[in-house]
């Protein structure tokens, strides 16, 4: 399908009409394109900032992980990788649906966009709260398979302390998705671009600061031993106020009905990347995994979220929902097709791979200044670092091709079901590859401290 824009612009002097322009722009690829640079500028920008906010929750993790609660409650630290990717199940989804409104034009309308707003920020308050929970009770689950001991007490506490911290965050961070939205669609920049990786500038921190204050102010007055049920319950209550706010949108609340199956997935795949974090971030080998994880799973997580985003808006304006588009038939594309070919996806995929190796040695840089002695900073982890987080995005960015596919074609809304899975894979994919990085470092070291050692004795005269 070729798209053609006709933009005219008349020139008056008073009331008369003095003259006129006209430009003529014809895209082949079904969709009017964006230049290379713009994408870039748009997405570099919020790309750095969200890093310099992961940056500051991977400091946070590093401080908090020493207090008695966390010392105490170890399953606090399996539940940070689920809670912080409620940004990517609840936050950068509403970013998302919401760029896809703002550019299908459905917020343009004052009472259109009121509606809209107000609905979608319900849903995100009942899938926070119902999800928060949840995750304390996979956390739970994950200890007690990994024999840790059993305390009514600590159940209580991790409970309350995930659904406030939550609720909070999702309350936070979608109140400023709509304001970044709105401003976006103002300023004529796209939303796709900004939204999510602004969602997650700040989502990290807001969402660490809040458990680790919450949790150890429970944590103080756990002697108080109804304070933390009747606070969860509390929470818990305002659930149908909510769902009555959501009804007065009914498309918004087909994603409470169908949208539950992506993000308790997702956030189950994010607990198994908390256990993989709270086995190895207490060990010697492993020294500055709290510092570094966070970012490792945030910038593969946001440019991913970007990128299924755009395909989203692209098979909005130019599909219909069960209908892929001729280039896109292949639910298993080749994956030089994904990263070489001319399609307007494809130079996205290209421009966001590109931003990895130098945002990750940025972010990495500032870490050493800020926190040295808690990060190694040896050639071999850094190779191994950036390798990580270049091989993290890669998989990520075709999985988004393939799932944005296959759920248009089932006629779901990728906004709503795609997101969760793969910033739900990325927590996942970014600890497991971390902590690889941490082991093949300790190994090469342990192995070439041992060769000196060696060669050290067989120098030695008898």
């Amino acid at each position: 399908m070729v798209v053609t824009q006709l933009s005219l612009e008349f020139r008056f002097q008073g009331k008369k009409l003095r003259g006129f322009s006209c430009e003529l722009t014809r895209s082949p690829h079904g969709i009017l394109p964006e230049p290379v640079l713009t994408t870039t500028c748009q997405v570099a920008i919020p790309i750095l900032l969200s890093g310099l906010g992961m940056m500051t929750a991977g400091l946070v993790m590093n401080t908090v992980q020493h207090w008695p609660v966390f010392k105490d409650v170890k399953d606090l630290m399996t539940l940070v990788p689920p809670l912080v990717g409620l940004k990517g199940n609840l936050e950068m989804t509403l970013a998302s649906r919401l760029s896809t409104s703002a550019n299908t034009g459905q917020i343009d309308d004052r009472q259109e966009r009121y509606k809209i707003i107000s609905s979608n920020l319900a849903v995100v308050q009942v899938q926070a709260t119902v999800v928060g929970l949840l995750a304390a009770v996979a956390s739970l689950m994950l200890g007690t398979v990994s024999h840790e001991e059993f305390d009514w007490s600590k159940v209580a506490l991790l409970c309350t302390s995930s659904v406030i911290t939550a609720f909070l965050a999702a309350l936070a961070l979608g109140i400023l998705m709509i304001c970044i939205v709105i401003g976006a669609r103002k300023f004529g920049v796209n939303p796709d671009n900004i939204a999510t990786p602004i969602a997650a500038s700040l989502g990290d921190l807001i969402t660490l600061s809040i458990l680790a204050l919450m949790s150890s102010f429970f944590y103080s007055h756990k002697d108080t031993w109804y304070l933390t049920p009747l606070v969860c319950v509390g929470f818990l209550a305002l659930t149908p106020l909510w769902l009555f706010i959501a009804k007065q949108n009914p498309p918004i609340m087909k994603i409470l009905k169908y949208g539950w199956f992506p993000i308790i997935l997702a956030m189950i795949i994010s607990s198994f990347g908390g256990l993989i974090l709270s086995k190895t971030i207490s060990k010697h080998e492993f020294k500055g995994m709290a510092v570094l994880t966070p970012v490792m799973c945030g910038v593969g997580g946001n440019l991913v979220a970007i990128q299924t985003s755009r395909i989203s808006t692209f098979l909005h304006m130019w599909s219909t929902p069960g209908v892929l588009p001729v280039q896109m038939k292949r639910f298993w594309p080749n994956p030089c097709f994904i990263f070489c070919s001319s399609e307007i996806n494809s130079v996205s995929a290209r421009v966001l791979l590109f931003l990895v190796v130098p945002g990750h040695l940025i972010f990495f840089y500032l870490i050493c200044l800020v926190e040295g002695q808690s990060v190694t900073n040896s050639k071999i982890f850094i190779l191994l670092y950036l390798v990580a987080g270049v091989v993290q995005v890669v998989i990520l960015l075709y999985l988004a091709e393939v799932t944005v596919r296959l759920t248009w074609h089932q006629a779901l809304d990728p906004d709503n079901h795609c997101i969760p899975y793969l910033t739900g894979l990325g927590d996942l994919l970014g600890t497991s590859l971390l902590a690889l990085c941490f082991f093949l470092d300790w190994l090469l070291r342990g192995r070439a401290n041992l060769q000196e050692l060696v060669s050290e004795l067989v120098s030695v005269p008898p």
